[in-house]
């Protein structure tokens, strides 16, 4: 893997983990080997789901501010869209991917978590949109990503004050899923992502496209979405084995095709 980030792979269950010291700044290289991680995790059919891990102290105190202060607008809109690939590679991983979040979700850091699907928060954690402070706006997805999952009142105010929320209030507004003591928090992640192992691969990819598709447009468009994976899933082997089982009132053993 990469320098900074690295996978590892325990029970059909991926960790994509940050590891830049002190803060896991995501500087140019560490939005690259996230993005390859991603692609790498998503390629792989063993693998059920994943986490999202910047260890124990922190999970990404956001972009490395030393690195964009010297970079003028020519350099930035050529480097922006990169940026955003990066962060949108782990948005498609086709599996459920879980943010195991200590210490600080700042900026890009906030904005990596919430490409996830779910994000676990220790007691002490600290999450925002920071940028307003340089003035900046997020700039790899957090306009777009934070109203779409908390509402665009709270995101503004999370974005046009830059305050950092704790765990308490993240869970309040919806950007936490769950709440946990600082050294649990892995392990609860773990739970979370261990529930999918053994589950219909294809229709949690189904599913995740439908929801995360269906947001980006009109109720029409998105139902039609819908009919479509919903009809394409009686294609699979796993939806006879699911209705089977059902039928034959015993437990299903889903292969993933």
């Amino acid at each position: 893997m990469g320098e900074f980030v690295s996978v590892e792979i325990t029970d059909q269950i991926a960790t994509i983990r940050l590891d830049r010291p002190k803060m896991n700044a995501l500087n140019r290289q560490v939005q690259e080997e996230i993005a390859e991680c991603a692609r790498i995790v998503d390629a792989d059919p063993l693998i059920a789901a994943v986490i999202l891990y910047g260890g124990e102290r922190v999970f990404a105190a956001g972009a490395d501010i030393k690195e964009m202060a010297v970079m003028s607008y020519v350099d930035m809109a050529a480097h922006s869209r990169t940026l955003q690939e990066c962060f949108t590679a782990v948005a498609e991983i086709g599996k459920p991917v879980v943010a195991a979040i200590t210490g600080y979700a700042l900026g890009g850091g906030c904005e990596l978590a919430l490409c996830a699907d779910f994000r676990v928060v220790g007691e002490s954690a600290k999450l925002g949109q920071p940028e307003i402070s340089l003035g900046l706006i997020p700039g790899a997805g957090g306009t777009q990503r934070l109203p779409r999952l908390i509402g665009p009142a709270r995101a503004k105010d999370l974005i046009f004050t830059g305050r950092h929320v704790d765990a308490a209030e993240a869970l309040a507004i919806g950007l936490a899923d769950r709440v946990v003591p600082d050294d649990e928090v892995y392990t609860a992640a773990l739970e979370l992502a261990s529930t999918f192992v053994g589950g219909p691969a294809v229709s949690l990819r189904a599913a995740k496209q439908a929801v995360d598709r269906g947001l980006e447009v009109d109720l029409d468009t998105g139902l039609e979405i819908e009919r479509l994976q919903f009809s394409a899933l009686f294609a699979t082997e796993d939806a006879k084995e699911g209705m089977g089982a059902f039928a034959a009132k015993r437990r299903p053993k889903f292969t993933g095709r």
